[in-house]
């Protein structure tokens, strides 16, 4: 929600802190993950050009790089509030319908986050069984799903404390952008 989601979003009570912290540097790393995928293409697509000899491997490791980045990308999005749940509808109503709506999309994200995490295991687990490789590089694919796991791990505990401090500034009448609660 891009009304609530200024330099106001920093959480001031400690755990939202150290989430907060954890979810930045999570978007850094992923950032960095996303950087290192382009110098990989950019690599490649010039070794074909030139030398006619590409990096072999490097649609799987782009892949592997950027679903990684995705995931360490989440957390933070959700602690800033910066998913698009409902941006586009809301953008004109108050901020206690906002709010409302978020906790609502919150609760819908959570349980699709944990469902996603749940089942990970166990797509992990059958991997590693049945030592599935890449194709080109002959990558253990089952060694992408424990960081996979971990990252929406977290995003799970970061949807939870974003909707427990939705329900909070509810009950409170104070919004992240209307402390005043004028905007109910």
């Amino acid at each position: 929600m891009s009304e609530l989601s200024s330099d106001n979003a920093r959480p001031t009570d400690p755990v939202g802190r150290v989430l907060y912290v954890i979810a930045k540097w999570l978007a850094v790393f992923g950032g960095l993950i996303l950087c290192a995928m382009a110098l990989l293409t950019t690599a490649s697509v010039t070794g074909r050009s030139l030398l006619n000899n590409p990096i072999s491997g490097d649609f799987e490791l782009v892949a592997i790089g950027t679903g990684l980045a995705v995931f360490a990308f989440l957390p933070w999005c959700q602690m800033v509030r910066g998913n698009v749940l409902v941006d586009f509808f809301m953008a004109a109503t108050p901020p206690r319908a906002q709010i409302f709506t978020d906790v609502l999309g919150g609760l819908v994200y959570l349980t699709i986050a944990t469902l996603l995490t749940w089942r990970m295991i166990f797509g992990g687990v059958d991997m590693y069984n049945y030592n599935e490789l890449s194709m080109t590089i002959n990558f253990p694919r089952w060694t992408t799903f424990p960081p996979s796991v971990l990252l929406m791990s977290f995003l799970v505990l970061v949807i939870a404390y974003t909707i427990a401090r939705s329900v909070a500034e509810l009950r409170a009448g104070r919004y992240m952008n209307d402390p005043d609660g004028a905007g109910q």
